[in-house]
């Protein structure tokens, strides 16, 4: 099978209809997604297809960009452009194999295909009996479609030792976090979805790529075994569209010459049931900034070094939106080039993207320091257009919203504890439910303040009017009343408990309405009084 020339995606149409078809059809007009059974693997096909569109078929500047993103290719020019790689794409056959070491790996043990699901229960896992939640057993039998596609994802969210000893991470790092533009008009294309996520070449700035080593596409070369010092792999020593297809670990697909129905898709097909994995593959260091991911920035020895956002359950709130919406230097954050460019396509209606509401969508697994996967999480953000010499001030005015969110979610946390617990600070146990309750229902009405910011700031006007401060002050208030009236006074218990709890409303109610914090909100917006709590 051939990941290029061959149908192995299946894809929405405009008219409802699932229909397998090759990668070129990503410029079909009548295809509106594609169409996937796992999460993860939709998130990768975006990247799949977006990391093949920057390598074979980018255009030279933005004039191109615009020509492309109004006119789709037609799908014979598409094909001549993908045919370019098309050699580096073959899953099964001679010679070099898709994301798989260049090396047969003979001597590496086999292992079940499930292996390749980020999720699956790992061989220690196994051997402990620990996998409780997530059971033994899953994926055992893939379609070759599946296993290419869970390959691919797998090295893209890489889990360091996971399925053999001394297995190396990404050059993102651990469980990546992506970030993409999506438009919100519901009549866009997969087109539309892919092309905004690609960057120019004059705006990428590399050399011409050679298609014929693994400078671009490891797997066309042999494996730079990491077992000794010096074998890292550094951001010089490739081509930059090496990022999107880097393979950290080294794994061999065992395809069977036999049909056998798909445990994920549920079709039935030629299958892979095992593979193959062996330690110190590829082993990537230095700054390399994908341009999917946001970074924070660190000084190290007066030096920068960039850190990929993680995908871990506390980056997925509006809380953490300026960082990756926008980049500022003097909170070290960088914000994916993709976005980052987003502004230089100065878009509007007639291109098919509403100018004022674009999404920004953003996914990846959480995976802990123990190498635990512990959920998969995936949320869009609306993104603005703004003036870029005023950016300073509205991150400053955002953070400020941010900020008295993050207080009023302490103060709302320490509470529900002290509600509950003779002893809060000794209680043990996740309370992270009740930040996601809280970044929830507050999510619309910061977006809506953040609106109203962005167009005051650019029509010369303050910030936030003393209304529209005072309506999102009122939004933090209600949101933290209505929480802990439903974690903490929902059982009456006995009358020291009911005591202990209204004490607990109590002391969160003069917060919300006595405290430094609340005051300097008030003062710096001119809010009107209202009666204050003793």
């Amino acid at each position: 099978m051939n990941l290029i020339q061959d149908p192995w995606l299946e894809y929405i149409h405009r008219n409802g209809d699932i229909k397998k078809r090759p990668i070129t059809a990503i410029c079909d007009p009548d295809v509106v997604d594609f169409s996937l059974p796992r999460a993860d693997f939709y998130g990768a096909a975006y990247q799949f297809a977006i990391g093949l569109l920057q390598t074979a078929f980018a255009p030279k500047d933005l004039s191109q960009w615009h020509h492309y993103f109004k006119t789709p290719p037609a799908d014979a020019v598409l094909e001549e452009a993908f045919n370019q790689v098309s050699h580096a794409f073959n899953v099964v056959g001679e010679g070099p194999l898709f994301m798989q070491d260049f090396d047969s790996l003979e001597d590496a043990p086999s292992t079940t295909v499930s292996g390749l699901l980020i999720e699956a229960p790992g061989a220690n896992g196994i051997k402990n009996n620990t996998d409780h939640f997530i059971k033994r057993g899953i994926g055992q039998v893939l379609s070759l479609e599946m296993a290419a596609l869970a390959l691919f994802t797998f090295q893209i969210n890489t889990v360091p030792n996971r399925g053999c000893k001394n297995g190396r991470a990404g050059l993102r790092g651990v469980g990546p976090l992506t970030t993409l533009i999506m438009p919100t008009n519901t009549k866009s294309t997969l087109w539309h979805k892919l092309w905004l996520n690609i960057i120019n070449r004059k705006d990428f700035k590399y050399n011409e790529p050679c298609f014929s080593d693994a400078s671009v596409f490891p797997w066309l070369g042999k494996t730079k075994v990491s077992d000794k010092p010096g074998s890292e792999i550094y951001p010089s020593n490739l081509h930059p569209l090496h990022m999107y297809w880097a393979m950290p670990y080294r794994i061999r697909l065992s395809c069977e010459n036999r049909v056998a129905c798909c445990d994920i898709s549920g079709e039935k097909s030629y299958s892979v049931s095992s593979c193959k994995f062996k330690g110190y593959g590829n082993s990537y260091k230095g700054n390399w900034i994908h341009p999917l991911t946001p970074y924070r920035v660190k000084k190290e020895s007066g030096e920068n070094k960039y850190l990929p956002f993680g995908g871990h359950c506390n980056e997925f709130y509006h809380k953490n939106w300026t960082s990756l919406f926008l980049n500022h230097d003097s909170y070290g954050l960088k914000c994916a080039q993709v976005v980052d460019r987003f502004y230089s396509l100065r878009l509007n209606s007639q291109d098919g993207v509403d100018p004022h509401i674009p999404r920004l969508w953003m996914f990846g697994y959480d995976i802990n320091n123990s190498a635990r996967v512990d959920g998969w999480y995936s949320s869009t953000f609306p993104i603005f257009y703004l003036d870029l010499n005023k950016k300073n001030e509205i991150v400053l005015e955002v953070n400020t919203l941010q900020d008295l969110s993050v207080k009023s979610l302490k103060q709302l946390r320490d509470q529900i504890k002290h509600a509950w617990f003779d002893r809060p600070k000794d209680a043990k146990g996740d309370t992270s439910f009740i930040a996601l309750a809280f970044w929830q229902k507050t999510e619309s009405g910061f977006f809506t303040a953040v609106s109203q910011l962005i167009e005051n700031i650019e029509q010369e006007d303050e910030s936030l009017t003393p209304e529209q401060a005072k309506k999102w002050l009122n939004t933090l208030r209600a949101v933290c009343f209505d929480l802990f009236d439903g974690y903490a006074m929902t059982e009456l218990g006995n009358v020291r408990n009911m005591a202990r709890r209204i004490k607990a409303r109590q002391t969160l109610s003069w917060w919300l309405f006595n405290s430094k914090d609340i005051k300097a909100f008030i003062r710096e917006h001119d809010i009107a009084i209202d009666k204050e709590i003793a």
